[in-house]
């Protein structure tokens, strides 16, 4: 027979910490070698398997990094569903468990030296954005959009919502032919691009990560848009100009709080008293920096900003807001289709870096699903406009009528044939 483990008085204490961090949350958590702890009366929904003593002691001392990093690792496995472990934890630590010092501390370091100044915006977006553009076909839709989704309808397929996002963006901005646009943040370009080839506008979009800029260079000249659409290489604080509207889809994260003030500055000055724009961004109901082992691992000098605080960047230059919508559960559906697509795509993934990185993506994509299902991330679309803009929707409804958005498309093609 084998020997019967023996526990120390160590391992009984971490392991009763581990679950009292949980907020007596309904899980059993489990020591490779057969400890076992769970809160009584209740029925596991997911046991947490922790492989060795330095995971269990990083669960205790940081429990964000220790838990992100040793699942990561695979010192750690949930059996059960992901997701539903994590909504049961977010939503225990929502009631009120407060960080743990050693999670507050980095999470200043890491606002130390993730500054999103232009060197360091740079290495931050290469980081996430410049991991080769293979990966992401993996997992996002066709068109290679990677921001929340606009779901008409719960049973839309993911091409279908990132098709009626872009013409949302399009149709709250009253794009009309001939008109130019500023887009901060292009991604690999499918935004400009469907302003240019829908909406008859020229685009001049920006963006930092070389992989993205290069492969949107060729789609557009590949769809000879190459005179409509310009994609520059270059930092939002460089943006200069004149434009009828300015757009920005998934970049304000990126900016940092310390640089709102310089960000409002570019749009004031391209935008003039007459333009109009839309900030479409993750954010908080309340201030709170963004996961530490997801700003340390995955998405380097992020920050999802709140409502006041966005529109504290506008309020000097007298921009009106005139709609704000929360488009929350669109990005957990959004998360769901990623989320499902980059489950079929893991041994793909795994090939194409390794186990580690892998696991450490589908963790962020899961508790990102979680964090927009249960509200502690919210979704913003802001439109605003210059105290002198001669265009103001009278009703929002062009927003759901697809009537009007189709016929402006039929009027535009008709025009150019």
């Amino acid at each position: 027979m084998p020997p019967v483990p023996s526990f120390s008085f160590v391992d009984r204490y971490l392991l009763q910490k581990v679950l009292d961090a949980t907020g007596q949350m309904p899980i059993q958590v489990k020591l490779d070698a057969g400890l076992a702890a769970s809160p009584p009366g209740v029925s596991p929904i997911a046991t947490v398997h922790i492989r060795d003593r330095r995971a269990l002691a990083g669960l205790v001392l940081n429990p964000e990094i220790g838990f992100g990093d040793s699942y990561s690792e695979g010192r750690i496995e949930v059996e059960g569903d992901l997701v539903e472990f994590l909504e049961s934890l977010y939503r225990s630590l929502i009631t009120g468990s407060v960080k743990s010092w050693s999670t507050q501390l980095a999470s200043v370091w890491l606002r130390l030296m993730q500054v999103n100044g232009l060197r360091g915006s740079r290495k931050n977006i290469h980081h996430h954005y410049d991991l080769t553009t293979e990966f992401y076909k993996l997992w996002l839709d066709s068109e290679l959009v990677y921001t929340c989704a606009y779901f008409p309808t719960p049973l839309a397929t993911l091409e279908q919502a990132q098709t009626a996002k872009m013409d949302y963006v399009c149709r709250k901005l009253d794009l009309r032919p001939g008109e130019t646009v500023v887009e901060a943040g292009c991604g690999w370009g499918a935004l400009a691009l469907f302003m240019a080839r829908h909406y008859g506008v020229s685009v001049k979009a920006f963006n930092i990560s070389h992989e993205q800029i290069v492969f949107a260079r060729r789609r557009a000249r590949e769809e000879g848009l190459s005179e409509q659409v310009e994609f520059i290489e270059d930092d939002y604080r460089n943006i200069s100009g004149h434009c009828d509207a300015f757009v920005s889809v998934g970049m304000l994260e990126h900016v940092g709080k310390e640089h709102y003030q310089k960000f409002g500055s570019v749009i004031h000055k391209v935008l003039g008293p007459t333009g109009r724009g839309l900030l479409h961004f993750i954010g908080r109901n309340h201030k709170f920096p963004l996961s530490v082992w997801v700003r340390k691992r995955i998405f380097p000098g992020a920050y999802p900003p709140t409502l006041g605080e966005a529109a504290e960047m506008l309020e000097p230059y007298d921009f009106s807001v005139l709609d704000v919508e929360n488009l929350r559960l669109h990005y957990a559906k959004t998360l769901e289709h990623w989320l499902r697509r980059f489950e079929k795509s893991e041994p793909e993934v795994s090939a194409m870096f390794d186990s580690r990185f892998a696991r450490a993506w589908r963790l962020y994509l899961a508790g990102s699903l979680v964090g927009f299902k249960v509200g502690t991330l919210q979704l913003f679309q802001v439109v605003f406009a210059g105290p002198q803009c001669p265009r103001l929707p009278w009703t929002r409804a062009s927003l759901y009528a697809n009537e009007a958005g189709q016929e402006r498309r039929s009027q535009w093609k008709h025009a150019m044939s």
